[in-house]
């Protein structure tokens, strides 16, 4: 029985490959079924993994995943996709979602079998983020109504119940704020630039036009090029999930002193500095647009100067990958002394994960598998009925955990080295759990400002013209990169001059922003800092709880839409004035086990929300 199974697993799989490429047109996609999450990259189609045990409904879904991607590789003109695409989190959401909506709608109002399998794959995501439950708009997103609203408008089919709950609820706003601009979209739909261009609008009617960015359509002026920036390391990285890192070469662990610490560089005066050493200052007009432009989800009216200085960058884009190998093991050396506690507590931590994965079954059925347990009673008694067991769908979801570690220069020596141990243990032992895990770091390019606060001293120093600083988002490990392949990325924070101010709400906005859009059922967001937020650039020129109330706005955000979990450590600072479910450390010792122990409190049922405050060994509970 099993050989025949698998027999027609692999017809399957087969037969699913060929149907793809048919969809898409063109004998160049390559079907890979993979404990990765789903996705289109160029021609590879990722679907979920497959086996005998799988259930009716996963093949379905494996369907309209295939038919979904089959249909962005036929409708969708990638240079014509990125020409468009807006440059806020939202904007960028909202057109993607119904981007890709446009293509399948296509689709299934074409081939009824498709459209079978896209709207079961809907119905799926919709129950998985319980939208059949939920009793206000705010509770789910907007670009799940909007394709809802694609889906059944193009389709003219009924929606699962789940999902026409959500466009119910967001029905009276779609029309208020989108109505007009809606009357052209059946004459769009089947032109990808019109369609763009009508989705740019529509995102503008729903209050995100200041994410937009530049109009895609205006002729672009002559010698508009900037001067180079010598003080940046490496180009900015805005697309970081378009590549996969690249291997690198497994080291043995060794041991050595620990590094000597050293005073912060790079400072930079922005009063001092000649215009001719930096970029060209921006004209009157442009700095008034950058002075009104919002890039907060959480907070229209928090402001950024500018943002071009801003970037998102790969770890091992930020220094050589010799370099990266060494400091790695000057990680692994510094760190020596701590490797058997934490290897305790990572054991501990596997353990209760693998207890929630373990197999359940039932028993005494008619049919299933053969209990050779309750055989006794068969051979005592032949007239008594063989008994059969099945195996229970566990309740275990798939989740990924995302760790975002405060890079601030307050973090030099001890709590950077041990943020980047635990971060690097948590990591291996999650990955062993089937639970995937992203590390994300968040600092500042320069200290005093740097280019932003160069640009605004040299202009006309408007007052309050919000963050002033260059932004730096550093990716370690993404969700999707095997730990083997990050480890020597988390070297690069015991790198000198890398650790420098802290702008948590922006980082944390980031971070969410990321998570929102996995498929992943459960979503676990830790942040690791040492501190309240801190830029003295910003806060000279700003109010002085600017940045901290920006943060207090991201974090009610996090908890209103409840899409992810969130939870803090702070490491000699009290940070349970921030977050609800926090816990202070007077001791950078202590982060490993803090780290574990809520990790594991979080994978035990119904998890209660609380406030706390480790000193020494005691833990008091402040909430």
């Amino acid at each position: 029985m099993a050989d025949i199974d698998k027999n027609h697993l692999d017809s399957f799989k087969k037969a699913l490959t060929e149907t793809t490429r048919s969809i898409a047109g063109t004998d160049e996609i390559t079907v890979r079924f993979s404990a990765d999450p789903p996705g289109l990259n160029g021609d590879i189609v990722r679907l979920p993994n497959l086996g005998v045990k799988s259930s009716k409904n996963a093949f379905t879904i494996a369907r309209g995943l295939a038919d979904g991607f089959a249909l962005q590789t036929k409708y969708q003109n990638s240079d014509i996709f990125q020409k468009y695409l807006p440059a806020g989190n939202t904007a960028r959401e909202l057109y993607t979602a119904m981007e890709n909506a446009r293509c399948e709608a296509l689709g299934c109002r074409q081939m009824e079998g498709v459209a079978q399998n896209i709207t079961a794959r809907i119905k799926n995501d919709a129950q998985k983020k319980n939208h059949g439950n939920i009793q206000e708009a705010y509770q789910a997103s907007l670009a799940d109504a909007l394709t809802y609203y694609i889906h059944e408008r193009v389709t003219g089919k009924p929606l699962p119940q789940e999902a026409k709950n959500v466009l119910n609820l967001y029905s009276d706003e779609i029309k208020s704020k989108g109505s007009k601009t809606l009357k052209g979209f059946d004459d769009a739909l089947s032109d990808q630039v019109d369609f763009a261009r009508l989705v740019r609008q529509l995102i503008g009617d729903f209050g995100y036009g200041d994410q937009l960015g530049n109009d895609p359509d205006d002729s672009e002026p002559e010698n508009n090029e900037e001067s180079p920036d010598p003080d940046e390391d490496r180009p900015d990285v805005e697309n970081e999930d378009k590549q996969e890192p690249e291997d690198s070469d497994s080291f043995d662990e060794q041991s050595f002193d620990e590094s000597q610490e050293g005073d912060p560089s790079e400072e930079i005066d922005a009063d001092n500095l000649e215009l001719g050493e930096t970029e060209e200052a921006p004209s009157d007009e442009q700095e008034v647009e950058i002075n009104r432009t919002s890039y907060s989800e959480a907070d229209p009216d928090y402001k950024i100067f500018t943002n071009k200085h801003d970037e998102i960058i790969k770890a091992e884009d930020l220094t050589e990958i010799e370099e990266l190998e060494r400091l790695r093991t000057n990680l692994d050396q510094q760190l020596e002394p701590y490797k058997g506690a934490a290897g305790r507590l990572a054991n501990k931590l596997q353990r209760k994960l693998m207890a929630k994965q373990n197999r359940v079954w039932e028993f005494d059925r008619e049919e299933g598998i053969l209990d050779a347990g309750r055989l006794a009673r068969v051979v005592a008694n032949p007239t008594t009925p063989l008994s059969f067991k099945v195996e229970k769908d566990t309740e275990f979801k798939d989740t990924i955990v995302t760790l975002l570690l405060d890079n601030s220069g307050s973090m030099r020596g001890r709590p950077i080295s041990l943020a980047a141990m635990c971060a690097d243990i948590l990591a291996r032992t999650l990955e062993r759990c089937q639970v995937k895990v992203e590390i994300l770091g968040f600092t500042t390019k320069l200290w005093k400002g740097g280019n932003s606060r160069i640009e605004w001293a040299n202009g006309e120093r408007n007052p309050s013209p919000g963050r002033l600083n260059d932004v730096r988002h550093i990716i370690y490990k993404n969700g999707d990169t095997p730990w083997r392949r990050a480890r020597a990325n988390l070297g690069l924070m015991m790198k000198e001059g890398l650790l420098k101010e802290n702008i948590d709400g922006e980082a944390l906005e980031w971070a969410h922003s990321r998570m929102v859009n996995r498929f992943e059922s459960r979503k676990i967001l830790m942040v690791i800092s040492d501190g309240a937020p801190v830029d003295d650039s910003t806060l000279s020129v700003n109010s002085s709880n600017y940045l901290e109330a920006h943060l207090r706005k991201v974090i009610a955000m996090i908890a209103r839409k409840r899409q992810v979990e969130l939870i803090a450590i702070g490491i000699g600072h009290d940070v349970t004035s921030y977050y609800q479910r926090a816990v202070t450390i007077s001791e950078v010792d202590q982060l490993a086990g803090v780290m574990t122990e809520q990790l594991a409190e979080l994978f035990e049922a119904n998890p209660l929300p609380q406030k706390r405050s480790l000193q020494g060994n005691q833990l008091t509970f402040t909430g």
